[in-house]
C-alpha cells in the first residue's frame, strides 16, 4: 500500500484545530475552526474522491483519540464521509495505548517506522494519515509517504503548532495536481520523489 498524508494548513503553516475552537485546545490554542468558513462543494467532493482510494487509516494517538469520539456521533445521513471513516480499517501507532474502540481498529506499537513500513509493503491502495502531523513528520523523515495531499486556507493564524516543525531529512516531491476552489482553498497533491535536490544559483542564463 502506499502511504498518502493529507493535511490542512493556514498560510503560515499550523494545522492545529482546522475543524472547531475546542478540536484541538493544547498548548493554549484558541484560534482553531480556521477551516471552516473555506468549506465549499468543491472541497467536499476533492477531499471525498481522496478517501475513496482509501484501504485504512493510519493515526497517531492524539488524534485517534479524537476521530473516534467524534465520527461516531455524526448521524447526518448526506453526511459523505461518516461511512467511511467508521468502517474503514483504523491502524494507529501508539505505545500508550492497548486496545482502541473505534471499530475496526489495530493498535501498533513499537518503532513508527518499523511497524508502518511493514504495513506498506502489504497489498492494497493507500494507507492514509488524517492529522496526525508530528506522526506524518517521522514517516516523511523516513522516507515512507508516497503521497501528500494538503488544504491551504487562506488565512494567517498567528499561532498553534505547525506542520513539519522537525521534518529531518529534506524530502523533494513533484505536484501531480492543483486547484483552487471559489472561496479560496488551494488543493494540492504531490508525489514524493526521493530526496529534494538542491543547487547554487548561478544567474539567469541557466533558465533561458
Amino acid at each position: 500500500m502506499k502511504i498518502a498524508l493529507t493535511e490542512f494548513v493556514t498560510l503560515d503553516g499550523v494545522s492545529q484545530g482546522p475543524g472547531s475552537s475546542t478540536e484541538d485546545p493544547t498548548g493554549g490554542f484558541t484560534r482553531g475552526g480556521w477551516l471552516v468558513p473555506h468549506m465549499d462543494g468543491s472541497f467536499v467532493r476533492r477531499t471525498s474522491q481522496w478517501l475513496d482510494l482509501a484501504d485504512g487509516l493510519l493515526l497517531g494517538r492524539r488524534t485517534y483519540q479524537a476521530f473516534a469520539r467524534d465520527w461516531p456521533r455524526i448521524t447526518d445521513p448526506a453526511d459523505p464521509f461518516t461511512v467511511r471513516m467508521n468502517s474503514l480499517p483504523k491502524y494507529v501507532v501508539t505505545n500508550t495505548l492497548t486496545e482502541g474502540d473505534w471499530h475496526p481498529t489495530t493498535v501498533l506499537r513499537g518503532d513508527p517506522v518499523q511497524t508502518v513500513g511493514e504495513l506498506r509493503t502489504r497489498p492494497g491502495r493507500e494507507l492514509q494519515l488524517h492529522g496526525s502531523a508530528r506522526l506524518g513528520s517521522t514517516l516523511l523523515s523516513a522516507g515512507l509517504v508516497d503521497t501528500l495531499r494538503l488544504v491551504i486556507a487562506p488565512t494567517v493564524t498567528g499561532a498553534g503548532r505547525r506542520l513539519f516543525d522537525h521534518p529531518g531529512a529534506a524530502v523533494g516531491f513533484r505536484l501531480v495536481h492543483s486547484e483552487v476552489t471559489a472561496t479560496g482553498l488551494l488543493l494540492l497533491e504531490y508525489e514524493a520523489v526521493g530526496t529534494a535536490p538542491v543547487a547554487d544559483y548561478e544567474g539567469l542564463s541557466a533558465f533561458v
